[in-house]
């Protein structure tokens, strides 16, 4: 293989907001092309018009450029093969159309709606095996086939709607190759006569795929098993258009499964399972329905991107955890399984909690500063750094930082009842009285100094720890949670930490 002229492209159709399966196809594309030294292209697929959803393209492009995919080529980068949009390009396509009717390799067809309907009644009516426009019931349909060249032409002429339709070779056995699935027959009785031209003026996806990826020299066509029934007669029309020897390799991404491994992971599994199956919050400008994102839901974007890496590929070595370079280092397409790739939500959250912990405590802090600031909150950035340091191994999103950190800011309003039950016994509140007493009077208000006279306290006493640091914990804190009760005194400062003792022996009674 000539690296230099690999090209590969993700072609997304703006028809609504990006599925992460389609961010899964453009990561392995680019990491394919950046592994080889080649050429990534961005192509907007947008022929089908009736489908078209403003925001859409702008909402694809920025949720990539949040994952750290960059293109070569596209619609903003340009390049030399553009246009970058199918909508722009419209005129090359219906040469090509019009050429395959020449050649005798696609014919014009009138069929109305009804008239349609009423073949596929027929053939039910029947209890024919295949409903279906194709080599057998095209001779008793309205089209260039079965009609005169005389009455095409004054059809054509009185503007009658009609389509282009490829000319389904009869009885022939289709072999092509993929590089994930090996080899892919198929017999050409079992096909359509698929329409490459509608009558809108636009090209179907068939069509417009094979003339853009010819024309802008693509060399490994890396898309999902959803395409995988389109690839005979994507090859039957490479024949068709005599490219044949040019045809691009092709890989078929195997599906990304729902968390039970039954079905093709939908929006409706998140909604139902309360995890993102989108890159980035979208709202549909139509419903205003909003459906939430990996970035919204606190995922950092190294972290959503080595989850969808490992859904279909795998290294073949213990290693899980890989930036962006070693993903591109690493990749190889030969390793990519054919097997759907169970989606679990509770894998993903381990991965976002690797990539957070691996974050220096400067890193968390910047990105708590903002919620804290949203409460109200001004803090010494060096505290936050130091809260940072000692919750982070406790959370799986930055928002959880709030919720493993909150006593830091602010006192508890309520003691957790069953931990007031069973470790605030009748003797706590004289205990802790007179360790208030003693911490009251020390002089150097650290955690190394505290956990000393907490523990020359309990030595006097003839004491366990936990008769001491349990409640002393529930009185700072209001729960059996959070780091070192030392480390949480020391932070909220002396003053905090003996009002907080005080105000938990007069409320909780024994």
């Amino acid at each position: 293989m000539d690296q230099s002229k690999v090209r590969v492209r993700f072609a997304p159709s703006p028809t609504g907001p990006l599925h992460m399966g389609g961010v899964r196809t453009a990561l392995f594309n680019f990491l394919f092309a950046r592994k080889q030294k080649g050429t990534f292209v961005l192509r907007i697929e947008d022929t089908d018009q009736a489908r078209y959803v403003k925001g859409a393209e702008e909402y694809i492009i920025n949720s990539l450029k949040w994952c750290g995919i960059q293109f070569d080529e596209g619609p903003v980068e340009g390049g030399n093969y553009g246009p970058y949009r199918q909508s722009e390009r419209k005129g090359l396509y219906k040469k090509y159309a019009e050429q395959l009717v020449e050649s005798g390799s696609a014919y014009y067809a009138f069929d109305t709606s009804d008239e349609l309907d009423a073949m596929r009644q027929r053939l039910k009516e029947q209890k024919s095996d295949i409903q279906q426009y194709n080599a057998v019931t095209r001779n008793n349909m309205k089209n260039s086939l079965t009609l005169s060249s005389k009455e095409v032409k004054e059809k054509m002429e009185k503007g009658e709607p009609y389509v282009i339709r490829f000319k389904m070779k009869e009885d022939q056995h289709i072999v092509v190759n993929d590089r994930i699935r090996g080899e892919v027959e198929v017999n050409t009785n079992q096909l359509d006569d698929k329409i490459l031209f509608k009558s809108d003026g636009m090209p179907t996806y068939h069509l417009a795929n094979v003339v853009d990826d010819h024309s802008m020299g693509i060399s490994h066509v890396i898309r999902g098993e959803e395409w995988l029934p389109s690839l005979p007669l994507h090859f039957l029309l490479y024949e068709a258009l005599g490219w044949k020897e040019e045809m691009p390799e092709f890989a078929h991404l195997p599906l990304i499964l729902k968390p039970s491994g039954k079905g093709k992971l939908s929006k409706r599994d998140g909604d139902k399972h309360g995890f993102p199956v989108f890159p980035m919050e979208w709202t549909d400008p139509e419903t205003r329905e909003t459906f939430m994102g990996y970035k919204e839901a606190g995922y950092l974007p190294e972290a959503f991107i080595n989850i969808l890496a490992f859904l279909g590929w795998n290294p073949g070595t213990d290693k899980e955890l890989y930036t962006l370079k070693e993903l591109t280092e690493a990749f190889d397409l030969d390793k990519v399984g054919k097997a759907g790739s169970k989606f679990d939500p509770d894998k993903a959250k381990w991965y976002n909690h690797q990539y957070l912990v691996k974050k220096s405590d400067e890193e968390l802090a910047e990105l708590f500063m903002p919620i804290l600031k949203e409460k109200g909150i001004e803090e010494d950035p060096k505290k936050i750094k130091k809260i940072c340091s000692l919750v982070k191994e406790r959370i799986n999103f930055i928002q959880d930082l709030w919720d493993q950190s909150y006593f830091f800011f602010e006192a508890p309003s309520k003691y957790d009842a069953k931990m007031v039950k069973k470790k605030w016994k009748g003797h706590t509140n004289e205990l802790l009285s007179e360790l208030n007493q003693q911490l009251k009077d020390l002089k150097d208000f650290n955690s190394q100094s505290i956990k000393e006279e907490i523990q020359a306290f309990t030595q006097k006493k003839e004491i366990g720890m936990g008769q001491v640091m349990l409640p002393m914990r529930l009185a700072l804190v209001g729960k059996g949670m959070g780091p070192d009760v030392a480390e949480i005194a020391e932070l909220i400062g002396k003053d905090e930490t003996l009002r907080r003792i005080e105000k938990a022996i007069s409320e909780i009674q024994k």
